[in-house]
């Protein structure tokens, strides 16, 4: 973060001044973003995977509950 200072009645602010502090700001809340979104990206692939994992695992237990095991016995 960046010290601000106060700006006394002799001094001006000019335009460039203002677009240097907006590009700094933007600047920071770019990094922000960029680091947010890197984490979100992680969390929708981790939550797919166990998505995936969960259904894989409950549809092979459901598949052997419901399987019917035939003896064929010669006589």
């Amino acid at each position: 973060m960046t010290v601000t200072s106060r700006v006394g009645e002799s001094a001006t602010v000019s335009r460039d001044d203002i677009e240097r502090k907006l590009r700094e700001i933007r600047g920071e809340a770019g990094e922000v973003a960029e680091s947010g979104r890197n984490y979100a990206v992680i969390a929708a692939v981790a939550t797919a995977v166990a998505v995936v994992a969960v259904a894989y695992l409950f549809g092979r237990r459901k598949g052997k509950k419901r399987s019917t095991v035939v003896e064929i016995r010669r006589v």
